[in-house]
């Protein structure tokens, strides 16, 4: 294919091209996707139903929710049809609005992250003034923002990904369009892009770093505390978050930072699970299994519904 237009078609190769391995790779993404699915539905419905979640904590972890459950079906029901039908094609258009829809889910997600960690920060380090600094017009505000970076970080990389001509092969070596592998169908260098690309990982680095300074003056704070089960509860809490956060921004930075080889690689398409994949099922299982808030909130909807049927 010497040039793509909007009437073009590119090819996800995936992970295999043998029948079996893609029956494997269908059920394998569909029982997580099943997952994230019912995990981050929950939370949304636990947040919204039960009034004691109405804090701001919740307030974000139920936009966190939303965030995962569109991020995750962005990419995994489209590549799971493809490996079940052993049709793996995708539109151009169709690739362009995937780019759009994950940068806008992705950069919107690591804002919120931020916004989170500087929710624990404030609600641990200074309660007293917790209500003052994270009023429900703050807490909008804050959404509101992360919204609104994500989506012209989304525009950015969109406009300047398809900016180029592309040529060769329309044969993209991933399981959904990802900006690193459509760089590489470019026709000449796509300075726009890189610009874009590094504009980005230096505010996500920005964003990390916070994370991580308000970590550590919420486990300066925690440590202590005078009562071992609040130290236990915080900790507990904050490590699996911090992990999964970790997990998110450094594999993003190691598939947007390192050059692709020549051929292609399983370890480009593991890494690609860690960003796409991974988070939106593992933050339900964070926020809900180690959060009592949720599981009495989820008891009591369970006991409404059995005494509703009777």
């Amino acid at each position: 294919m010497d040039n793509f237009t909007s009437e073009s078609t590119f090819f996800l190769m995936g992970f295999s091209d043998v029948r079996e391995f893609q029956i494997l790779h269908a059920v394998l993404f569909l029982l997580t996707y099943l997952a994230a699915l019912l995990g981050n539905l929950l939370i949304i419905t636990l947040t919204t139903k039960d009034h004691r979640l109405h804090t701001p904590m919740y307030f974000f972890l139920k936009n966190l929710s939303f965030l995962d459950l569109c991020l995750i079906s962005i990419t995994v029901p489209k590549s799971i049809m493809n490996s079940l039908m052993n049709h793996n094609t995708i539109s151009f258009l169709g690739c362009v609005s995937q780019v759009f829809f994950f940068f806008l889910l992705a950069s919107t997600e690591v804002a919120l992250l931020t916004v989170m960690s500087y929710d624990r920060y404030v609600a641990i380090c200074h309660p007293l003034r917790y209500d003052i600094i994270m009023g429900h017009g703050a807490c909008v505000q804050m959404v509101t923002t992360s919204w609104f970076s994500g989506g012209l970080n989304a525009i950015l990389h969109t406009a300047s990904t398809f900016s180029i001509p592309m040529c060769g092969p329309p044969e993209i070596h991933q399981f959904f369009c990802d900006v690193p592998q459509l760089l590489s169908l470019a026709c000449s260098y796509n300075i726009g892009e890189l610009v874009v690309i590094g504009l980005s990982l230096v505010l996500d680095f920005g964003c990390f770093v916070f994370i991580d300074i308000s970590y550590i003056y919420i486990f300066s704070t925690v440590l202590r505390m005078p009562s071992k089960e609040g130290r236990h509860k915080d900790i507990s809490t904050c490590l699996p978050h911090l992990l999964v956060v970790t997990l998110f921004l450094s594999s993003g930075f190691f598939a947007y930072l390192h050059p692709l080889p020549k051929s292609p690689s399983l370890l480009d398409l593991l890494i690609s699970v860690f960003y796409t994949v991974v988070p939106p099922t593992m933050n339900p299982l964070i926020y809900s299994l180690r959060n009592k808030d949720i599981k009495m909130a989820l008891r009591k909807l369970i006991m409404n519904r059995y005494n509703l049927s009777k």
